[in-house]
């Protein structure tokens, strides 16, 4: 049973974390790059995220074989990451994924993350969720977002670029500019 103490510790800690940071997508820092026509800066995306739906067709295939097709998913968009992009389970091939048993983390936003693989590649992770995303977030519920560094992943039809890194999982897609978070010597941001 939780005790009273952990939880004001385990809320002490989310307020902390998400008072530490200092680009929040109100005033573009002096090294990012200017949007053209078209374009948008992920410098002025804002923190804390925020939801944005999604009709456009989102697919995302393995090895050529489809697992997902969805004209109703979810982008989160934060300052400095090119967003995410979160399908809906109904819209996946769910038979062809599974849970990692015991591999977690937690988000300061979005709340307690759980990673998913594919039966055929045990223990690599190609997506994630949150079951019980923090209430501000709870449209994420029932959601699955994908790695596109160990899959295909489309927007209507053009394949993005993978976020340099093995932690985000943005999509880039050529209406971005950044630079994005996930290169070297962006940690802080």
């Amino acid at each position: 049973m939780k005790r009273k103490d952990d939880r004001k510790v385990s809320i002490n800690w989310l307020e902390k974390a998400r008072e530490h940071w200092n680009n929040t997508g109100k005033e573009r820092p002096p090294f990012a790059i200017e949007p053209k026509k078209g374009q948008r800066s992920v410098w002025d995306f804002p923190r804390p995220p925020i939801i944005e739906k999604i009709d456009k067709q989102i697919t995302v295939n393995c090895q050529g074989k489809k697992i997902v097709d969805s004209h109703n998913s979810l982008a989160v968009l934060e300052t400095a990451s090119p967003p995410t992009y979160y399908i809906p389970k109904s819209d996946i091939e769910i038979n062809k994924l599974v849970k990692i048993l015991g591999k977690t983390s937690l988000c300061e936003w979005k709340g307690n993350a759980i990673y998913w693989t594919l039966k055929a590649l045990i223990d690599q992770p190609i997506a994630w969720s949150y079951p019980n995303p923090f209430s501000e977030f709870s449209a994420l519920k029932d959601h699955i977002a994908f790695y596109p560094q160990h899959l295909e992943c489309y927007i209507d039809g053009k394949q993005v670029e993978a976020q340099a890194s093995k932690f985000y999982a943005g999509w880039i897609t050529p209406d971005l500019v950044g630079p994005f978070k996930g290169e070297m010597g962006t940690e802080h941001w």
